[in-house]
């Protein structure tokens, strides 16, 4: 029941349906969380830039990584509400005639997980590309720029394929926490459930909602927190 559906068909039941939605959101939040975060971690470590106060700028973009999931994922359902949130507020007095329902809307909700995702962890994982650009030895770069090279070069030929290794890290890493994800989606939506209709429904909340609610099904919990560690493995 986990893998097949009452009308037999394969893949096609909540079980998957939870983790192919856990999947889009963290991509959503994934693909532009690497690419700001590399953005700015050659931007930083680019010694012909030589920006001043970079501990400061650093500080104010990991800044976010040090709130909790809970305590953002409430604030934007406030900013977002309907019909009296702050955005409706300003997107009606600049002539809006009816207010937008932001969490009520599929790709919209989904894509609020996603932003939150990505604000989150972009500054933790600029840290750690950052180290691993640090980590290439500077004699190469050096050569480069007698050779005459741009820093578009030096980067596409030098520091992209030397960091790759950090970026798969960077890459596993995220999608392991991105199949835990569980407190942003919950606490975003006033059901808690993954509102509307299971859009933003992530693969452990419809274990926990399986097991300790409703009919406490723990056998079908159990197998699809199988299928989730399958996948994660």
């Amino acid at each position: 029941d986990v893998l097949v559906s009452k009308e037999g068909v394969l893949f096609d039941t909540y079980t998957c349906e939870a983790i192919a939605t856990t999947i889009i959101m963290w991509v959503m939040g994934f693909i532009p969380q690497l690419g700001l975060a590399l953005l700015l971690a050659v931007w930083f470590t680019d010694t012909k830039v030589k920006l001043k106060g970079q501990g400061a700028y650093k500080m104010l973009v990991f800044m976010p990584n040090i709130i909790t999931a809970a305590t953002v994922s409430v604030l934007f359902a406030s900013i977002l509400g309907y019909p009296n949130g702050p955005v409706n507020q300003v997107l009606m007095n600049m002539g809006l005639e009816e207010p937008i329902l932001f969490l009520q809307t599929r790709w919209i909700t989904r894509g609020v997980v996603g932003f939150i995702n990505f604000w989150m962890w972009y500054g933790n994982t600029m840290i750690v590309l950052t180290a691993g650009i640090l980590g290439i030895s500077p004699s190469l770069f050096e050569a480069a720029r007698v050779d005459g090279a741009s820093s578009g070069q030096i980067f596409k030929q030098i520091t992209l394929p030397l960091l790759r290794p950090i970026m798969l890290f960077s890459l596993v890493n995220s999608a392991i926490g991105g199949l835990q994800m569980f407190d942003i989606p919950k606490l975003l939506t006033a059901s808690g459930y993954g509102d509307p209709d299971f859009a933003t429904r992530t693969i452990t909340m419809y274990i926990r909602q399986t097991a300790f609610t409703g009919g406490r099904n723990m056998g079908v919990a159990s197998a699809a927190s199988i299928v989730l560690f399958v996948v994660t493995l």
